[in-house]
C-alpha cells in the first residue's frame, strides 16, 4: 500500500493522520505479520547508543511519531510529519477496529494484574471485543512467552514491557507469535486500565503531555531532559549541514 513517510535521522516516520494509520495496519497485517513501533523522544537518543534497538525500530512495519519532539524535530529538519500519532491512541484505535472486525486481541505487560484489568476496560468501552489472553511482563522466559501468545490464537498483539524490551521482542517473536498486528505499546496497559491519566486535551493539543507527565512524576526530570536533546540534535544538522539523515 502507499504509504507517505518522513526521514528524520534517518528514520522512515508515518506522516499521515489517525484514520491512515490504522487503516495501513490492518490492511498490510493481512499480507504479512506487521509490527508498529511508537518512538519518542527517550527511544531516539536510546537508539543513538544501542545498535540493536534502532536495528529493531528501523525494521517496524509502520514507524509512529510518539511525541511533540519528533514532531518538532521533523519540522526543524525540514522533513515534517503530518502529526504527532501517540502509541495509546492507536493501540484504542485499533481496539476499536477489532471490536467492530472480530479480530482477538492479546494485551502483554505492566505490572501484574494490569493487562487483565485493561482488557475489562476495553471490553466495557467496546463491547464485543475479542480478548484472547492476558499476561504481565515479569516473564522469565522469552520463547515461553511468545508460545503462550500464539496458542491464545490473537489477531492482534499489544506488546507493553518499556524500551528496548518491547522492541526486540516484537522484532525477535513477529513470525512466532501467530498474530498479524503488532504494537510496542510502553504504557498505553497502565492508561487504559486506569492507573495512569494522560494530561488534558488542550494540552495534549499544545504539545505539553511532557509537561504534565513532569509535574505529576518530578523523577521523570532525567528521561524527559531527552526532549531538548533531540530538538538541539536536529537544529545542529539543520545549521551545519549534516544532512537530514545524520543518525547523530
Amino acid at each position: 500500500m502507499e504509504m507517505n513517510t518522513s526521514l528524520i535521522f534517518d528514520i522512515p516516520f508515518l506522516s499521515a493522520d489517525m484514520d491512515r494509520a490504522v487503516e495501513l495496519a490492518f490492511a498490510m497485517a493481512e499480507e504479512k505479520p506487521v509490527t508498529v513501533a511508537t518512538p519518542n523522544a527517550e527511544i531516539l537518543e536510546e537508539a543513538r547508543k544501542n545498535p540493536s534497538l534502532r536495528e529493531a525500530v528501523e525494521k517496524a512495519d509502520l514507524i509512529l511519531p510518539d511525541g511533540i519532539s519528533v514532531v518538532l524535530a521533523g519540522k526543524i529538519l525540514g522533513c515534517p510529519v503530518k502529526k504527532k500519532l501517540a502509541g495509546v491512541e492507536f493501540g484504542e484505535e485499533v481496539i476499536r477496529r477489532a471490536a467492530e472486525t472480530g479480530k482477538s486481541v492479546y494485551f502483554l505487560g505492566a505490572k501484574p494484574g494490569v493487562a487483565e484489568k485493561a482488557a475489562e476496560k476495553m471490553k466495557e468501552k467496546y463491547p464485543g471485543l475479542p480478548v484472547a489472553g492476558t499476561a504481565d511482563g515479569y516473564f522469565k522466559d522469552d520463547e515461553k512467552a511468545a508460545l503462550r501468545v500464539k496458542e491464545s490464537g490473537a489477531w492482534i498483539a499489544f506488546i507493553c514491557l518499556g524500551s528496548p524490551k518491547q522492541e526486540l521482542f516484537m522484532k525477535r517473536f513477529r513470525e512466532k507469535t501467530g498474530c498479524r498486528l503488532h504494537a510496542a505499546l510502553g504504557g498505553s496497559l497502565d492508561v487504559w486500565a486506569g492507573n495512569a491519566r494522560r494530561a488534558p486535551r488542550f494540552m495534549i493539543r499544545l504539545g505539553l503531555e511532557w509537561l504534565y507527565r513532569l509535574f505529576r512524576e518530578p523523577k521523570r526530570f532525567g528521561r524527559m531532559i531527552k526532549i531538548p536533546r533531540v530538538l538541539v540534535r536536529a537544529l545542529r544538522i539543520r545549521l551545519f549541514g549534516k544532512g537530514k539523515k545524520d543518525r547523530g
